[in-house]
């Protein structure tokens, strides 16, 4: 009884307060003192104030969700009136197909693809010195470092800019900008020369190189090789790792599984150790059929280059782009007239 008695008289005089400050009177609320199970458990509320505070509850939630502004989730886009690209347009009562002005402003400005284009693709195997009684083929495959230097002063001055084949690729599949005298410099096979001479040459002259690597040379750390770690360190320079395949052998006339070892094999491999997926393919010695070319497709390459000469790139020939060599024998002159 004490309680029931603190009870009903706590309840007035906050009712009092409710009355004279809130346009709800306590006693309409679900949270009133009399409603509590606190005070009293002998008290309950009648139906009526049950009902009437149930909804109370509901008239809030309804107001709430009125209200509230629209809240884009972490994975919802907001919704636009514009159109989608590649989104034909829907007359929504008949008539014309046009598009309405502002849906056409949005959509981008077609751009014409330049096909073909003059971008001349080096290509050099040695840098160094020439061994002792280098054969024939050695002395057309090196060129000299001090030559090389003379090479790349000359593309310096007249105002080459040196790009790698993915801009090329990007620039004739999708109109990705291509600086002035766009040229590419590649480097075969991997040669111990390409880190020690080629790199440090390049880096001075802010050149980008690409470098067609083996994977069997390097696993196996060959003299006269690059190994995996100084192939990483170009690669984390900004020089180009792309893949010559896992050995320097003819791939024609293969089985298939030997192909998908040679091609796949060195992929994974430039992968695993630079943490970059090569998407260009170097055929050894130039040496390919359309079975290399159709596991290249598969396998996710762009291209791949060829040692036939030419300067001039196609989107229809991907795979199968020209190379001008340089060869060892030959002036600064001769260099200057291939490439003009």
């Amino acid at each position: 009884m004490a309680n029931r008695q603190i009870g009903k008289s706590a309840n007035r005089q906050v009712g009092k307060l409710a009355k004279r400050h809130s346009p709800f009177a306590i006693r309409h609320s679900p949270f009133a003192i009399r409603h509590s199970p606190f005070v009293d458990s002998q008290i309950r509320p009648s139906s009526f104030s049950i009902l009437h505070s149930a909804f109370f509850i509901l008239g809030f939630l309804a107001l709430s969700l009125v209200f509230a502004a629209p809240v884009c989730g972490r994975w919802e886009a907001p919704q636009t009136d514009e159109l989608a690209v590649g989104q034909a347009f829907q007359p929504a009562f008949g008539g014309s197909a046009s598009l309405p002005l502002a849906a056409a402003s949005a959509l981008p400005t077609p751009v014409a693809l330049a096909d073909p284009v003059r971008v001349p693709i080096l290509m050099y195997h040695y840098v160094s010195e020439l061994p002792p009684n280098a054969d024939r083929y050695r002395r057309d495959l090196t060129v000299s470092p001090e030559n090389f230097k003379a090479q790349l002063q000359f593309l310096a001055d007249a105002g080459y800019h040196a790009v790698t084949l993915s801009d090329l690729y990007l620039y004739l599949t999708q109109g990705y900008p291509l600086p002035e005298k766009p040229i590419v410099l590649t480097f075969d096979d991997g040669y111990r020369d390409a880190y020690e001479v080629v790199f440090p040459l390049l880096l001075d002259y802010g050149f980008t190189g690409t470098f067609f690597v083996l994977a069997t040379p390097p696993h196996f750390e060959w003299p006269g090789y690059m190994t995996w770690t100084q192939i990483k360190e170009l690669s984390d320079a900004g020089m180009d790792i792309q893949a010559h395949g896992r050995d320097h052998v003819d791939l024609r006339g293969r089985s298939y599984d030997y192909l998908v070892y040679q091609i796949l094999g060195i992929q994974e491999a430039i992968q695993q150790h630079t943490g970059r997926l090569p998407r260009f393919f170097c055929y050894p010695s130039g040496k390919r059929d359309a079975d290399v070319v159709a596991v290249l497709k598969s396998a996710g390459y762009w291209g791949a280059v060829t040692t036939e000469w030419g300067q001039a790139q196609s989107r229809e020939k991907l795979f199968e782009m020209p190379r001008l060599r340089v060869r060892g024998a030959g002036a600064l002159e001769s260099f200057i007239d291939r490439l003009e």
